[in-house]
């Protein structure tokens, strides 16, 4: 894994009037059923859960998302994608690092998703931040029908990014 300088991308919160397109683009390069962009806009404007955290470079602009909501002292992790060519330099531990940091400072102490079973990159990501396999929801996901894995993680502390 090449890790990125820190200098060449920020982690923020997104802006919902400069940032759809660049999360739009990841999500089509990421999801065989991507969400919409007034799926996005939505969310902004009727959710008080709702979170969108982007990471961004200086030249390339949005190369990875983390959408989630946090509920009471729980963080769901929604969505999480990175642009291809910028996959396996530490950016998606990165971006939770941010997400999580920014959860417990909102008074999150747990954090759960779904994974598509055969997401290898994404279970070996969660599984090597500690989250632990919980259950399967049978035929979750679609564009091709399969199962969810159900992680949690009870404690939001600190990620190691080295």
């Amino acid at each position: 894994m090449t890790l990125l300088p820190d200098a060449a991308i920020r982690i923020r919160r997104m802006r919902i009037d400069e940032d759809l397109d660049g999360i739009g683009a990841v999500d089509a390069a990421s999801f065989t059923n991507p969400w919409t962009r007034d799926m996005y806009l939505w969310e902004a404007a009727h959710s008080d859960v709702a979170r969108v955290f982007v990471a961004v470079h200086d030249e390339a602009g949005i190369v990875a998302y983390c959408a989630v909501w946090v509920v009471f002292d729980e963080l769901q992790v929604n969505n999480l994608a990175v642009l291809p060519a910028w996959r396996a330099r530490g950016l998606a531990r990165r971006l939770l690092a941010e997400v999580f940091r920014a959860a417990r400072d909102e008074g999150a102490t747990c954090a759960t998703l779904e994974v598509r079973a055969s997401n290898a990159p994404a279970i070996a990501l969660y599984e090597g931040l500690g989250f632990v396999r919980t259950a399967i929801r049978a035929g979750y996901y679609t564009h091709p029908v399969e199962d969810a894995w159900i992680y949690w993680r009870h404690d939001l502390d600190p990620v190691e990014l080295a």
